[in-house]
């Protein structure tokens, strides 16, 4: 089934170009079916790309999903027309008494701040607190994810000496999680980061479970509440070039960055990037989507009082 999603955002014709199906909002009127409600806080400065990027993957699996993009009324970013936010987002006054399957929060770009100088930390922990009650399953990203683990559980970002910046082996430490069902031993997730947590950090919090790590990028996945909210602190959703265009835009402005790390064929940026993570990309998103979501969410959300109190069966 396709992704549900606001008639000519430009992601519907980017998408279609690589055969993917997405659905406006008028031909979903015509199915009855009730589709799984996911709302995105999108963070990220380059908007457009983010979205697509997630539809991309919220597309291939066979349930139908409705898609909200939440914005921030504390920060307004420089990189997306604000046309396309009044269009295409909505403000947190506007969801605030919906309910939600699932949620996808964003990496953000100020992960060398510490996070009460970021200027939305007040707006964004709100919505943190908010999804604890109104969403069945929260998916956290890079920046999101440690700021997520700061706030509800006092776990602190490290800095690294240099960046964190390749795609990299991951293994599952338990690979009868219903997250990993149809993964092989090993797989890839892209990192672009800074910042770190670290595993003696986390061992000391009883109510975190680590469900993937890499020996390079270190912690990679990790659950909390039984599922309720889990922690990505990888990019699995990055597109082939994603980090071509960090890579060169870097080197362009003159910062000093390593190539990418087991990116490039040969580790040459000339001859192009080798894709090696979107398959279990693909089914990442799609375990969340059927096991996390779809097969333990209640049918009707409204109807479930202490939607926060409900845990996802082991």
């Amino acid at each position: 089934m396709p992704v549900k999603i606001p008639d000519n955002l430009p992601a519907i014709e980017l998408l279609k170009k690589e055969n993917i199906f997405v659905m406006s909002d008028l031909r979903a009127e015509t199915q009855d079916i009730r589709p799984m409600k996911l709302l995105v806080l999108n963070l990220m400065p380059l908007k457009i790309s983010t979205e697509t990027d997630f539809i991309r993957l919220l597309s291939n699996n066979a349930l139908q999903v409705e898609l909200d993009f939440l914005r921030l009324t504390t920060h307004n970013p420089k990189n997306t027309p604000e046309e396309h936010l009044e269009l295409f987002y909505k403000n947190f006054e506007d969801i605030n008494e919906n309910m939600y399957d699932g949620m996808i929060v964003t990496g953000a770009p100020v992960e060398m701040l510490p996070f009460e100088q970021v200027t939305y930390w007040p707006e964004v922990t709100k919505i943190f607190d908010w999804a604890r009650k109104h969403v069945f399953s929260t998916l956290y990203i890079c920046w999101a994810s440690q700021a997520a683990l700061y706030h509800f559980y006092g776990v602190e970002k490290k800095p690294l000496d240099k960046k964190l910046f390749g795609v990299f082996k991951h293994t599952a430490w338990d690979k009868k999680d219903p997250l990993f069902r149809g993964f092989d031993d090993e797989f890839y997730i892209p990192h672009s980061r800074h910042t770190t947590i670290l595993a003696e950090d986390i061992a000391a919090k009883e109510d975190i479970t680590v469900l993937s790590a890499s020996k390079e990028a270190g912690l990679a996945i990790l659950s909390t509440r039984g599922g309720r909210e889990l922690y990505l602190t990888g990019h699995s959703e990055y597109a082939p070039l994603t980090l071509h265009e960090e890579y060169t835009r870097d080197r362009e402005k003159g910062l000093e960055i390593d190539v990418p790390a087991n990116y490039y064929q040969d580790d040459q940026p000339e001859l192009g990037p080798v894709v090696r993570w979107s398959g279990h990309a693909n089914l990442l998103f799609n375990n969340w989507l059927n096991y996390y979501v779809y097969q333990e969410t209640p049918y009707n959300l409204k109807e479930v009082p202490n939607l926060g109190d409900i845990k996802i069966k082991g």
